[in-house]
């Protein structure tokens, strides 16, 4: 005899606990399933865990103004007590370096102006003054450390920058996925580890359910594909794939961890950096470390792999990234040891998510999001959750698009942003900035 829920959620990661939560909170039976051996473990683990709120669009700037809230207020967004602890979020601030490749920040503060998220306009010298180790000379374009202009200023000083006191980080994203574990669970959810999903059943399409590998049949009315980088290979088994205009890759990727500059406490007085002009992002690391990764600039080869075959050693992109910010904080030493995280995102065309239905009644899609949507997570699940309870009570999402609302900013979203056949975003920045 087969087993039987309301919902099925496949993955889980952060996004994935969340939806977990909301939906056993709205009264769904709901069994999370995830081929690791514990909430968090796949890019959630490996992710960054940046909270900001600039993008490149209204819609997704509001959504992660949004969820600055749940973040900041994460206690009492779980409502419950976790054996390993609550996550700690740093609110450091975020300062980003204008660049032409931002349009010197003038569109994203125009976009902050419109949802009401407060920001500084700061000068070079104030630059130096909010972060003293920081050298703000122009380095662009963007070069390999084996161009022989490398580490060269290209001009006397970068236009300046913008800092965004609504931005931080959380130090263990992992643990961030197993507090919404316990929340779901709390309310009834069920989670099961080491566990492979390898069919999509269906019948009269609709889906009816998954299969495992070991042949456990598992029947339920909802399925949601949150399997992060595997998430093309579900769409597949769904047969969902030749009717998306947008679909997901896999992208490897690398973040070193190093340890500050001399003389300069990066964890207690740093902040979230996010300079094109250099091509890096960084943020402080428990330790008085810093998490480095790449603003994916156009000298630098994009490694699209299968999620179960690629490269999990760290390659010269490394040295790259870190080298790129050693020419931003002259005074940080390189390691010889290289140390910190290989793993992969799983991306759509323009670095927008989908948060959306399918052609199959009942399939549901929360992917395309890793790199840049942890710091959304929370909204995420409250979203897929709606989404969810009117598709299933006959509303046609493709037609008459879901609204879900955004309360901290008073802000009206459409869910047809996150749609799995719109139109690739021209707005995006196409990076993992979005």
């Amino acid at each position: 005899m087969s087993e039987k829920y309301d919902a099925i959620i496949i993955g889980a990661g952060v996004i994935g606990a969340c939806i977990a939560f909301e939906l056993s909170k709205a009264g769904r039976k709901t069994l999370s399933i995830d081929r690791l051996p514990a909430s968090g473990y796949g890019s959630t683990a490996a992710s960054c865990a940046i909270i900001r709120t600039y993008y490149s669009a209204l819609d997704t700037c509001a959504l992660a103004y949004e969820g600055w809230f749940y973040w900041k207020n994460w206690a009492d967004y779980i409502g419950v007590e976790d054996e390993k602890g609550l996550i700690k979020y740093h609110d450091t601030g975020a300062l980003i370096v204008k660049t032409p490749h931002n349009d010197y920040m003038r569109k994203i503060c125009a976009l902050m102006d419109q949802i009401g998220c407060p920001y500084e306009d700061l000068t070079p010298e104030q630059m130096r003054e909010k972060l003293p180790i920081i050298d703000t000379h122009q380095f662009a374009p963007v070069k390999r450390p084996e161009d022989p202009a490398f580490g060269e200023p290209t001009g006397e000083s970068v236009p300046g920058g913008v800092f965004f006191p609504r931005g931080g980080y959380v130090s263990d994203p992992q643990l961030a996925a197993h507090n919404a574990q316990r929340a779901a669970e709390a309310h009834g959810a069920t989670f099961r580890f080491n566990a492979e999903v390898t069919a999509i059943r269906q019948e009269n399409g609709y889906v009816t359910g998954v299969t495992l590998k070991d042949g456990t049949e598992i029947d339920a009315p909802v399925v949601v594909n949150v399997a992060g980088p595997h998430s093309a290979k579900i769409n597949k088994m769904a047969g969902v794939l030749e009717e998306m205009k947008m679909d997901t890759r896999a992208l490897r990727h690398e973040v070193a961890h190093v340890p500050s500059a001399s003389g300069f406490n990066f964890e207690m007085d740093g902040m979230i950096l996010s300079d094109s002009d250099a091509g890096i992002y960084c943020r402080p690391e428990l330790g008085n470390h810093i998490l480095i990764g790449s603003e994916d600039p156009k000298c630098d080869t994009q490694e699209w792999v299968d999620p179960d075959n690629f490269n999990e050693d760290f390659t010269e992109q490394w040295n790259a990234q870190v080298l790129r910010l050693a020419q931003r904080f002259p005074d940080m030493g390189v390691p010889r040891q290289t140390k910190g995280v290989v793993a992969l995102y799983d991306v759509t065309r323009d670095w927008v998510p989908i948060y959306d239905k399918s052609s199959l009644g009942g399939f549901y899609l929360a992917i395309g999001t890793s790199g840049n949507q942890f710091k959304n997570a929370p909204v995420a699940g409250r979203m897929m959750e709606k989404l969810i309870r009117e598709s299933e009570a006959g509303r046609d999402h493709d037609r008459d698009p879901v609204h879900f609302h955004l309360e901290n900013i008073d802000y009206d979203l459409s869910m047809s942003t996150f749609s799995r056949n719109r139109e690739i975003s021209q707005d995006s920045s196409f990076t993992v900035l979005g």
